[in-house]
């Protein structure tokens, strides 16, 4: 059974954060933490998670705009360590809020209150007809790596923001998904490398020896399958319908993060 709805999530996910450029992170950790411990899920995604950036940067990275990846990326890699400094401030400030949904614990933060709150304001940019036609000059590109990068060292949710300034810079549905697949690995990378330095060293370093491995590969094959099966759908795709997947996504991850469920 773990098998099944571990591949089936993965397959699923992966193809349609093709197109959205996020989501596989926050939507497949809750999945494993279903059979595992919670710091061994983490890590069980942050694999999973890895080897997709970089599967999808080899089936699409060629699409990317590479204009857009140095003034978008760059800006983004040096924002997330200014982020991710700052969470070691914010987290004095503890929860604001706890509440209990059967067997799980749900808990309200500061982070994630101010995460929410951005998510659904670029919720809206793409599901309202009257704010979906707006577009952002290219100038701004630094800017929007620089507000990405940071909110993604801070929560770790930088592919939605990155998602949702991209879709508005007016390019095509190939060029969004290979940007995003490119400016995504780059981030990755670098999360990564903090991620081990800073947690795996200090607090799970002996997680990676209880991840059930099979179960891991087996996710990480039906993610590739999904982005597979999500490129050669790729120009029937319009950008209104990349938007409306967005703008869902986002909707939706904004509710989870406010009532903090995620």
């Amino acid at each position: 059974m773990s098998y099944l709805i571990v591949c089936a999530t993965a397959l699923l996910v992966s193809g349609l954060t093709l197109f959205s450029g996020f989501g596989l992170g926050t939507l497949l950790m809750p999945v494993f933490a279903l059979f595992f411990p919670i710091e061994v899920a983490v890590a069980a995604t942050a694999v999973v998670h890895g080897a997709n950036n970089i599967f999808k940067v080899a089936v699409v990275g060629r699409h990317a705009d590479r204009a857009i990846v140095l003034k978008f990326g760059l800006p983004a890699i040096l924002a997330a360590f200014a982020g991710a400094s700052l969470l070691a401030y914010l987290s004095v400030f503890g929860e604001l809020l706890s509440y209990s949904i059967g067997s799980r614990t749900a808990v309200i933060t500061p982070i994630k209150l101010v995460m929410a709150l951005l998510m659904l304001v670029f919720a809206l940019f793409e599901l309202l007809p009257t704010l979906r036609n707006l577009k952002f000059d290219r100038r701004y590109l630094p800017l929007g790596g620089v507000l990405s990068g940071f909110f993604g060292g801070l929560s770790g949710h930088q592919g939605a923001l990155r998602s949702a300034f991209l879709v508005k810079v007016g390019i095509s549905t190939e060029a969004f998904v290979g940007t995003n697949a490119v400016i995504g690995f780059m981030v990755d990378v670098v999360r990564i490398v903090t991620y081990i330095g800073l947690l795996f060293a200090v607090r799970t370093a002996r997680s990676t020896e209880t991840l059930h491995w099979p179960l891991i590969l087996a996710g990480i094959g039906a993610a590739f399958v999904g982005v597979l099966i999500g490129k050669r759908s790729m120009k029937k795709v319009t950008m209104q319908a990349v938007q409306t997947l967005t703008g869902i996504l986002l909707l939706g991850i904004a509710l989870a993060l406010g009532t903090g469920i995620i």
